[in-house]
């Protein structure tokens, strides 16, 4: 089930991407870009179909070249998620993409300037159905706009109008844009702009954002901050990674927010502390190795003490605390089985297989006779050999009161 939200999405109208729905109400999709040469055909469809694996709905890919272009013809018709077409500077090369097939083009208004080639690349696209990204970037910004604004958020949100003009021009309105920055405060501002202005979908991305792990949190600040406050339709993590990379982190991130529905395990996992009776941090790894590849859509909790464990953990659908040798696995906060130290992470693949098929009543029904009564008693057991004033509160409330 996902989670409550607060905040209502942003209305934007709604484009499509070969089949995939991009604002309008539909889910947040996302997406990646290749790193292979396009030309090398095998060796790109090799990279999308991993990046559709990982969970990436559009795949964009370089046309920089005629050689990519004329590989994109026999690309597009394998591929199994709809591709858009990556162009710089040469807008013959996007008429050339749009004969190849691609489900969308992304333009650079920075680099691409006269507005008779653009108002010809929307004229075609409009004849063709094909949509295009303004792709703005803070690192490519049409000279004379950056001259007049500075780099600010009116400068990246100036430059998409401008481009939404040349295409208001020939009536062209199948858009989507983004106002991509590096930098996390002008990217966020930027987009708030954005939407206050137009009703265009918009793409998400903190763009340069460099190498995980720090790529991966200022991409995820920008990024987090805007659709926890109903602002974006579809987002893209710009890693300096193996982009598989990008594409697990963008669906990670929305299933995290309740943007959209599990499609894999989500592994919560105390810190540990001086109470954790094993290495917390050894168990989560290898419940994470474990879980990898079984796509089983459900909460799963590593925890270091069978005293605050279950309950700490009770909103996910089973878990397993640990104590005095042994591990309490646990069902919507109820314990099920108790089970060897060594067998903790085999018994949470077996019953969250049970969980994910049957669900989790049907697990409950299978718990082990005694199972709850061995758990309280380690739990009891545990508490008594630290005492119930672990922290001797009352000595503490009464030093307090002398102050």
């Amino acid at each position: 089930m996902s989670p409550p939200r607060s905040y209502e999405r942003h209305r934007t109208r709604q484009v499509h991407v070969g089949g995939v729905p991009v604002g309008g109400g539909a889910p947040i999709s996302v997406q990646s870009m290749t790193t292979t040469k396009t030309s090398d055909v095998e060796g790109t469809l090799a990279q999308i179909y991993a990046l559709a694996g990982a969970g990436a709905d559009i795949v964009r890919c370089t046309a920089n070249d005629v050689a990519a272009v004329e590989a994109l013809a026999q690309i597009v018709p394998r591929s199994p998620v709809p591709l858009v077409a990556d162009i710089h500077f040469q807008y013959r090369l996007a008429l050339a993409a749009l004969d190849a097939g691609v489900a969308c083009l992304r333009l650079n208004p920075g680099n691409i300037r006269k507005p008779d080639q653009i108002r010809a690349v929307a004229t075609e696209a409009g004849d063709r159905g094909v949509p295009i990204r303004i792709g703005v970037n803070g690192g490519s910004l049409d000279p004379d706009i950056e001259a007049r604004f500075g780099m600010t958020p009116e400068a990246l949100v100036e430059s998409a109008k401008r481009e939404l003009g040349y295409f208001s021009e020939v009536g062209f309105s199948d858009v989507k844009i983004s106002v991509k920055a590096s930098d996390v405060t002008l990217m966020v501002e930027s987009y708030r702009m954005l939407a206050d202005e137009v009703d265009f979908p918009l793409h998400l991305g903190v763009t340069e954002a460099g190498p995980p792990p720090a790529g991966l949190v200022k991409a995820t600040a920008g990024i987090a901050t805007l659709l926890n406050e109903g602002i974006g339709d579809t987002i893209r993590y710009s890693l300096t990674a193996d982009p598989v990379e990008e594409a697990a982190a963008g669906r990670q991130l929305l299933e995290a927010l309740g943007l959209r529905e599990r499609t894999g395990t989500d592994l919560v996992a105390c810190p540990s502390c001086g109470r954790a009776e094993v290495d917390v941090i050894a168990v989560a790894h290898e419940a994470q190795e474990a879980f990898a590849d079984l796509d089983l859509p459900v909460q799963v909790a590593v925890m270091g003490c069978v005293v605050n464990g279950p309950g700490e953990a009770r909103s996910a659908d089973l878990g397993i605390a640990a104590g005095r040798a042994r591990g309490h696995l646990f069902v919507k906060g109820q314990v099920v089985a108790v089970v060897p130290e060594d067998g903790m992470v085999d018994a949470l693949v077996s019953w969250a297989k049970v969980v994910a098929a049957d669900g989790a009543d049907a697990a409950l029904a299978r718990a082990e006779k005694g199972a709850a009564d061995a758990a309280e008693a380690d739990r009891v057991a545990l508490i008594s050999a630290q005492g119930d004033d672990v922290n001797h509160a009352a000595e503490r409330v009464a030093l307090i009161r002398r102050r």
